[in-house]
Formats: C-alpha cells, sequence, structure tokens
C-alpha cells in the first residue's frame, strides 16, 4: 500500500527590500502537523551576496530560485551564519558554481566543519560579531542574535534597508507554508516563537536574566525594518515588537516537551504498518 503525499508548495523567492530577496524552503509538509521554515537569502546590490545555503536534499529548488535573481558569476559573497547543515548544505556547490565568490565564516566555523567544508582558504574571508563587510554600496554588520544553537553563529544586518538577518532565532513552525508571520494566527506565532527559542538554546532557561534582556537590546537597537531568519518567514516592521517580547519570555516561559520515545514508536509502527 502506498501513502500519497500532496506535491511541496513552492514560494517563489519574496522582496524584502530593494535588491534583498527571502528564498523560501520548508520541510515536514503532508507528514506532519506542522512544517518548518527553511530559508535563505540574497542581496544584489554591486557585490552580491548569498546568505545562508539551504538543505542538500532541497539543492534543485535552491538554485534555481537563487539564480533567477543572480548570475552565478556576479555572486561576490556567500555568508554562512553558522555551522549547521541547513545553512551550509549546499556551500560547496555554491562555492563552484560562483568562481566569484568569497565566502564569510569565521575560524571555529571553519574549524567545526572540519573536512567537509571544500573551500579553500584562500577564498575565505573571517567576520566575527560587531565587524563590517563592505559591499560597495553598502556596509553590512554581523550582529549575533539574542538565540542561537552554535558558538559560530553571527547575524547580518543591512543599515541601507534595515533587513536583519537572524539565522536560527525568531523561529516558528507553520501549519502550512506563507511568506509573513502576518499571515499566522497570532497566539500560534507567540508560542511557536517560545516553543523554538528553548528548543533551538536549551541554555536560555539558566543565563543570567539582565544580560539576556542586554542582548535583545542590542538587536532592538538595530531598528530593523525587516527581520528575515532561517526558520520564520519573514517578520515586517508590524510584528516586531511581538516578535522581540516573545524573545524576551523565553527565559522562563513553560513550553511543550520535545518528541520523546513515545513518538519516535508511534511513527514506528505508522511506518511498518504500511507496504513500501
Amino acid at each position: 500500500m502506498h501513502t500519497t503525499i500532496a506535491p511541496k508548495t513552492h514560494l517563489a523567492p519574496t522582496k524584502l527590500a530593494s535588491e534583498t530577496y527571502l528564498l523560501h524552503d520548508h520541510q515536514g509538509e503532508g507528514t506532519a502537523p506542522v512544517c518548518v521554515p527553511l530559508n535563505a537569502m540574497v542581496i544584489r546590490g554591486v557585490e552580491p551576496i548569498v546568505v545562508d545555503t539551504g538543505m542538500p536534499e532541497h539543492r534543485e529548488q535552491f538554485f534555481a530560485d537563487l539564480f533567477s535573481i543572480v548570475e552565478p558569476e556576479d555572486i561576490r559573497w556567500v555568508f554562512v551564519s553558522h555551522d549547521d547543515i541547513d545553512h551550509t548544505g549546499n556551500v560547496n556547490e555554491l562555492m563552484d558554481l560562483a568562481p566569484n565568490a568569497t565566502l564569510v565564516g569565521n575560524w571555529f566555523l571553519m574549524e567545526r566543519m572540519g573536512a567537509s567544508l571544500a573551500v579553500s582558504p584562500l577564498r575565505q574571508r573571517w567576520l566575527g560579531d560587531g565587524e563590517r563587510l563592505d559591499l560597495g554600496d553598502r556596509t553590512l554588520v554581523a550582529m549575533r542574535p539574542p538565540v542561537y544553537d552554535s558558538p559560530t553563529t553571527r547575524g547580518l544586518f543591512d543599515p541601507t534597508t534595515g533587513v536583519y538577518w537572524a539565522s536560527d532565532a525568531f523561529s516558528t513552525p507553520m501549519p502550512v507554508p506563507v511568506r509573513d508571520v502576518a499571515a499566522l494566527d497570532p497566539m500560534f506565532w507567540d508560542e511557536g516563537m517560545l516553543m523554538f527559542n528553548q528548543y533551538v538554546a536549551p541554555w536560555l532557561t539558566m543565563v543570567d536574566e539582565t544580560r539576556f534582556q542586554a542582548c535583545v537590546d542590542r538587536v532592538q537597537a538595530l531598528g530593523a525594518s525587516v527581520i528575515a531568519a532561517c526558520h520564520t518567514p519573514m517578520i515586517g516592521r508590524s510584528h516586531l515588537d511581538q516578535a522581540l517580547s516573545a524573545t524576551r519570555r523565553s527565559t522562563s516561559a513553560t513550553v511543550a516537551p520535545q518528541p520523546d520515545q513515545a513518538v519516535l514508536e508511534q511513527i514506528q509502527r505508522t511506518l511498518g504498518g504500511h507496504g513500501s
């Protein structure tokens, strides 16, 4: 017996600001009650930059969407916000296809990726938290988000447009794929951020409250007009306060537990009940 799964929804890139586009992807649609965004971003400008590189299993769609916006030989920079596979999944292939690009990472990211990173140090630029990257018509600022799951994490802020790439922060599930958090039920979105923040960063419940709030203050002080990130639909100006508020409350929120062994056994029974 075969289980029929509807074709995966494809959202064409969303224009966030002048020359700035969110590349949409997700997983879980049709196999779970909710799905999880898996986004990347591209800024064209004088020296185009790709921000994160998606999952390897989504490679074909990632490159189709990316190269509908910018030609591979025009890409000058590839910024990887940290070393997780949903951000680095296509980095080696992209660097092969974009011969004029420099990979923007940091020392620890290179160390943690090891031999899986097939990009010569001669094609790398290391950018630390608070440092700047000159793209000719704009200067981007590396700004670590308040919530993260890797010590290599840096966000990226464009003062020219007000777009802030927040890596794994402000994450949320979606009942169905959407472009903008405005399409989500406000309570569902709020609970989703609280849950994802603690899943991504379980250390949140142990942090010094004053110091953590100062990290949120630092991001709020950017005055961003749009927040984009890997695991959230775009967050426009009208929803920024709610996103920051949920982040501030993540240290003390009570959230649903992660799926446990009982859930795995239910999945195993379901899979075992279907023929190949």
